[in-house]
């Protein structure tokens, strides 16, 4: 299912998580630390399982749960700000991340059309 792109779905994912936050999940700044930290773990350890290269989703990883713990600390962000700011870094990340690894799927060939 994650096919070529293994990191740009599990980005996607986070990215959706921290939008519900932003757009209308009304919880608490510690449940949204909580919550943003479990998926910054959960898919920091998919990716590097699914690529076999750790770094990226280390970086993002650690940005996230910095941000939620954070917030959880008293971090005066808005869920809007955050939400930038997390898909900022994770799309940075994500982008580089592109040109370190390998597809485990192989890319189809372009045919030439007659």
């Amino acid at each position: 299912m994650l096919g070529r792109e293994p990191a740009a779905w599990l980005t996607l994912v986070a990215v959706l998580v921290k939008l519900a936050a932003a757009f209308g999940w009304d919880a608490s700044p510690e449940t949204q630390a909580n919550v943003n930290a479990v998926a910054a773990a959960a898919m920091g350890l998919l990716i590097a399982v699914l690529v076999h290269d750790g770094l990226g989703a280390a970086i993002i990883g650690v940005a996230q749960g910095a941000l939620a713990l954070a917030i959880g600390y008293g971090l005066d962000w808005s869920t809007d700000r955050q939400a930038v700011v997390m898909a900022a870094i994770t799309i940075a990340i994500g982008m580089w991340d592109r040109t370190q690894v390998t597809a485990k799927v192989p890319k189809k060939p372009v045919l030439p059309t007659v």
